[in-house]
This record gives C-alpha cells, sequence and structure tokens, in this order.
C-alpha cells in the first residue's frame, strides 16, 4: 500500500519547484527576448505572442561560420582527448607498473594550473609554428584540458573492468591490441561517451584559449563571437539573445542526448 505524501514531501516539492523556476528563469527570458523585434527587449511581454524571427536570421547571417568552427572544434578536441586518454587510461589501469599513481597524481595536478599560463605559454609556441587563426591550434589547445580529465574518467571505470574477461580473450588467443579493441572499448562505452561529452563541452565553452590564440576573422569560435557581437549590437538585443539560444543548443541537445549513458557511467564507477 502507497503512503501518501506528507506535508514535508508536499512542502520540498513546492520549494523544489520553485528553485527549478528561478534557476530556469533567465534561460526563459532568452528565449523570449530573441523573439522580441529589434530593440523592444526591454519592454517586451512575458510571453511572445507574435514572436519575430528576425534576431535568428541576423544571428546565423553573422555568427553562423563561428557555430561551425566552434564545431569544428569541439568535435575536433573530443575525438583527440579519447583518442590520447583511452590507450593511457588503459595502461595505467592493467599494467601494475611501480610509479601509476605518481603519474596520475601528476594528471590531476595539471588540471590546477590556471588556463592564463598554459595560453601564454601556447601563444608563443604557436607563433612559432604557425598554429595562430587556426583549427588545429584550438583543438590542440583545448585538449589539453580535455586529456587529463578523460584519462581519470576512463581510468576509474576501466579498472573495474573484472580480470577474468581480459584472461578470457587472451586465452582465445587475442593480443594486448585486440583485447584492447574488442573487449576494453566496448564495455566502456558510458565511460567513452560520458568523456567524450565534457570534453566536447570543454571545447565547446572555451573563451580563454580563442581570445588568446586567435587575432583575426577567420578562426572565431562562438564564445568569441558572442562577446563582440555584444559591443557591436547592442541596440539589436533580439540578435544577440539568438546567437546566445543558438550558441547554447548543441551544448543542451547533447547532455539530453547523452544522459543516459553519463548516468550510468557513473553509476557503473560507483558500483565498483
Amino acid at each position: 500500500m502507497k503512503r501518501s505524501p506528507g506535508r514535508g514531501g508536499l512542502l520540498s516539492a513546492l520549494v523544489g519547484t520553485v528553485v527549478l523556476a528561478l534557476m530556469l528563469f533567465p534561460v526563459y527570458w532568452m528565449v523570449n527576448a530573441s523573439l522580441q523585434p529589434a530593440g523592444n527587449t526591454l519592454g517586451g511581454g512575458w510571453f511572445p505572442l507574435h514572436p519575430d524571427f528576425s534576431g535568428y536570421a541576423t544571428a546565423l547571417r553573422d555568427q553562423g561560420h563561428n557555430l561551425v568552427t566552434s564545431l569544428v572544434v569541439a568535435l575536433g578536441s573530443a575525438a583527440l582527448s579519447l583518442a590520447l586518454a583511452a590507450p593511457a587510461a588503459h595502461a595505467l589501469a592493467r599494467f601494475r607498473l611501480r610509479g601509476t599513481n605518481v603519474v596520475l597524481l601528476g594528471i590531476l595536478t595539471t588540471q590546477t594550473v590556471p588556463s592564463i599560463v598554459v595560453a601564454n605559454a601556447l601563444y608563443g609556441a604557436y607563433n612559432d609554428l604557425g598554429l595562430l587563426n587556426s583549427h588545429l591550434g584550438l583543438v590542440l589547445a583545448d585538449s589539453t584540458a580535455g586529456v587529463p580529465f578523460a584519462i581519470v574518467i576512463l581510468h576509474s571505470f576501466m579498472r573495474g573492468i573484472p580480470e577474468e574477461i581480459i584472461e578470457a580473450a587472451r586465452v582465445d588467443g587475442a593480443g594486448r591490441l585486440r583485447v584492447f579493441r574488442s573487449v576494453v572499448l566496448p564495455l566502456s562505452r558510458n565511460a567513452l561517451i560520458t568523456a567524450g561529452v565534457f570534453t566536447f563541452l570543454f571545447a565547446w565553452s572555451d573563451f580563454l584559449f580563442a581570445l588568446t590564440l586567435t587575432t583575426t576573422d577567420t578562426v572565431r569560435p562562438i564564445t568569441l563571437g558572442v562577446y563582440r557581437y555584444l559591443g557591436a549590437h547592442t541596440n539589436q538585443w533580439n540578435a544577440v539573445m539568438a546567437t546566445t539560444v543558438l550558441a547554447s543548443l548543441p551544448a543542451a541537445v547533447l547532455l539530453v542526448v547523452a544522459q543516459r549513458h553519463v548516468t550510468s557511467a557513473a553509476t557503473g564507477a560507483a558500483v565498483k
């Protein structure tokens, strides 16, 4: 027999609803403002009864190439981070070598280095190598944050893969590379997706590397595009808000699609 929720449960639900509404209100107002006529953001109503999509047309015209740049950089950074982190995490998890804990500690320590320090160091190197204002340069820069994070996530998961499964594959004649490719990676799918999602989000939301390592309009991520768009179009707030909505969509869609895998990876790591 189900027990009906008491006053405490109803009060908690009410408080949670109010807090959620307060947290989501800026997102709602951003979407609402993007559908208002130009220059009518502050005087617009609470609901766009007559939505105006001219702001989105302006945003796509002015910021479309920046969205594509961010997408290329984020996908490239996620792919490179996983390609480097997966074998590194597998080696640290499977090969019981002396100093493994020191290596993991060093990887974690890299996360504490301020990004501005890394960006300034990369600027000098990129200037000598000709990587300024390039997609490859931004991919490599964003991977400096994505690779250590992905190694930590994948290592904690791969360490929990039963040794019996690995040994059974070795008995069947599979080599180390085949075991890694055909056994470890499929079993680590949720962890790979989780690491890939967060490395994508790191690169998608990056502002500091974009500001430091790009000096022209040829390669400009959307974060930097929004920053400079504010100063140039302060009288067209519907276009500015439409740009922020478009910039938020890929991350929001990715999180919704990958939510099940992220939850499974977190639950699996906790159980193991």
